[in-house]
């Protein structure tokens, strides 16, 4: 008769304890999905004096790519109503600062090349938008266009619509082709003085991309985070 020899529980208990641990999920990074955010009028009159740079107190730049010349953009950034000279080094931690950026088209801008939207090279509809293509540091969340000029240049106040993705800020045309010599004022808030001008900006209308250069506030981790354009 054969007989079977039962182990130890300890032993067993042992052996069942040199199993494989079980590995350790990595967690997966979060990806920041794009968010609508409503758009404000712009009234001027709730703005105080602009912060005097090294080029002035606006910065302008030429919206230009090898297909010709779509417009120009007039950047500034002003100091709340009540502040007769706007000094970021003088004012207080909570100040709140207005970007400005003014774009009007060139009288020419409708002779620029389109992409097709029909027949074998059709692409989808290009669209016509302005943006930062740098994160904003110090968004406060205030954020519009000026709605008489949205009217005039696209025939709706409600025309545009803005959002925020990875901290960039967009506003898109949604009704209306902007015509040709006129201007649309975009404008965001930011608890940051601009660091200077910089290369943040972006112009796209009918597929022509064109980069822009304005007043822009220091990346968060910048220790110059009161320098003034």
């Amino acid at each position: 008769m054969r007989r079977f020899v039962a182990l130890p529980v300890a032993i067993a208990l042992a052996a069942c304890g040199q199993s494989e641990p079980e590995p350790v999920p990595t967690p997966a990074p979060t990806v920041a999905q794009p968010r609508t955010l409503v758009a404000a009028d712009l009234d001027l009159s709730t703005l105080g004096a602009k912060i005097v740079g090294p080029q002035g107190p606006e910065v302008e730049t030429q919206l230009a790519n090898a297909n010709g010349l779509l417009g120009t953009m007039t950047s500034y950034v002003a100091c709340p109503q009540g502040v007769a000279e706007c000094n970021p080094a003088a004012m207080p931690d909570d100040t709140l600062y207005t970007y400005v950026h003014r774009i009007t088209l060139t009288e020419e801008a409708d002779a620029l090349p389109v992409q097709p939207t029909s027949g074998p090279a059709a692409v989808e509809a290009p669209p016509t938008l302005f943006r930062t293509t740098e994160p904003v540091s110090g968004f406060d969340g205030a954020i519009g266009y000026l709605r008489a000029q949205a009217e005039a240049a696209l025939g709706a106040r409600d025309a545009i619509s803005v959002g925020v993705e990875g901290g960039r800020l967009t506003w898109r045309v949604t009704q209306g082709v902007w015509k040709p010599g006129e201007t649309i004022t975009f404008w965001w808030r930011s608890t940051l003085p601009p660091q200077g001008p910089a290369e943040a900006y972006l112009f796209e209308m009918d597929g022509n991309q064109v980069s822009a250069t304005g007043p822009f506030p220091p990346q968060e981790n910048d220790p110059a985070q009161r320098l003034a354009t």
